[in-house]
């Protein structure tokens, strides 16, 4: 079997590619499926699962992404390559109409072919929280940034552009077999392994308006995702426990209010609260949204008690990433039953040297926390940043996840604010 293409049939290379996004994507869409359909079951109220089956999600995201990411390499390459190869002729190309539409559906094929792992590796990229794909490169995007928008718009797209690539593979398979049930000619025996009797194919020009009509049915399928309410509310694939992400904090700005013992002295104007896991090996960052500080402090002591501080977190406003539902369920924050937590301590001063030395409540459980801090005031205006790790299994945090490997043990808080003095 000859290496390269020539008037009358495929060689080696360009067979081997076809037959491997054959198998690749045999491969790809019921994985697809299957994580798609897992992941709604887990994230239903109705969900009464553990651990292996949140997993199993993560199994199945992973091989589809990893395998998504294979098909658009290749896809790239069998382009590249058939760039450099003469095309071989349709056998009918006397009948110009369904020459018209063989071309046409090859446009969509290998557009699809790239478009659609494209747009579900822009998602992936700009999602905070995600099942990773088994590659050395790191899980982002070069001209990607983390956000929500992005993620959406490239998630809707990635959906909608799988129906054109379904269409176009109904065709070209239904095309296929017409040329070798119907005809009876050499089309399909042309891509088969081995040598074939292919005849010549008759002269024929080449035109760009099968492009054309690709480009149409693809604005088409857009738009008609967009009056279908897409691109407002659907996100491609909802991933549901492992992921590796960057920090994309969410600023609370919310007044604080007065501890019960005394009137706080410093207004909150801005700030972040994060929390950092390790899941499956991959950090995972997430912020929460909602949260309260009240502060007395005492710029002027420099050695002892300077002040305290109480710290109240709306647990429901925690996001995670695709998680979040499920870090509100039951065996993990449990937000139905315990909605806030809180952090009351008090601020400990060595020269320059800060300590919040009190307790932290989550869920039913009140521990020991020493959260030190840095801290710089100019003209009246604090600014501090501290951090702190917890065992997330000393507040029941995670029960049913003992093994560290698949969700460490060890999760990081950290905060950051500006305030201001009000006398």
């Amino acid at each position: 079997m000859p290496f390269s293409n020539s008037q009358r049939s495929y060689g080696s290379v360009a067979k081997t590619f076809h037959w491997t996004t054959v198998l690749l994507m045999l491969t790809v869409i019921p994985l697809g499926l299957f994580a798609n359909s897992l992941a709604h079951e887990i994230q239903s109220s109705g969900f009464t699962g553990g651990q292996a089956e949140i997993n199993r999600a993560t199994l199945l995201f992973s091989l589809h992404k990893t395998i998504g990411v294979s098909i658009f390499l290749i896809a790239l390459a069998r382009i590249i390559w058939a760039l450099t190869q003469p095309k071989p002729g349709l056998l009918n190309a006397d009948n110009r109409v369904e020459a018209l539409a063989a071309e046409t559906v090859h446009w969509l094929l290998y557009g699809s072919l790239l478009f659609v792992p494209l747009t579900g590796w822009i998602h992936h990229a700009a999602t905070t929280g995600f099942a990773p794909i088994w590659w050395p490169f790191g899980q982002n995007l070069p001209f990607v940034a983390k956000s929500e928008a992005t993620a959406m718009l490239f998630g809707a797209l990635h959906h909608i552009l799988i129906y054109v690539l379904f269409l176009s593979v109904f065709l070209h398979v239904a095309g296929a077999i017409k040329h070798h049930v119907i005809d009876r000619d050499q089309t399909l025996r042309r891509m088969l392994p081995g040598t074939n009797t292919a005849p010549t194919p008759p002269d024929q020009s080449h035109s760009l308006l099968p492009a054309v009509f690709a480009l149409f049915l693809w604005a088409a399928a857009l738009g008609a995702g967009g009056l279908l309410g897409a691109f407002g509310s659907h996100s491609a694939q909802t991933d549901t426990a492992q992921h590796t992400s960057q920090t994309t904090e969410t600023q609370a700005q919310t007044p604080p209010t007065a501890d019960s013992d005394h009137a706080a002295n410093w207004q909150v104007s801005s700030g972040t609260l994060s929390i950092g896991v390790t899941q499956m090996g991959s950090a995972v960052q997430g912020s929460f949204g909602t949260w309260n500080a009240a502060i007395t402090f005492d710029p002027k002591v420099t050695d002892g008690q300077a002040g305290s501080v109480t710290v109240t977190i709306d647990v429901a406003s925690l996001s995670l990433g695709s998680v979040t539902a499920q870090a509100m369920g039951a065996d993990f924050f449990d937000s139905a039953n315990f909605p806030s937590a809180k952090f009351q301590a008090d601020i400990s001063r060595t020269d320059d040297t800060y300590a919040a030395i009190g307790t932290l409540t989550i869920r039913d459980k009140t521990l020991p926390l020493t959260l030190p801090f840095t801290l710089e005031i100019t003209d009246g205006v604090a600014t501090m940043a501290g951090a702190v790790q917890v065992n997330r299994l000393d507040f029941d945090i995670g029960r049913g996840v003992k093994d560290e490997g698949s969700l460490a043990f060890g999760v990081d808080i950290g905060i950051a604010l500006t305030a201001a003095h009000t006398p």
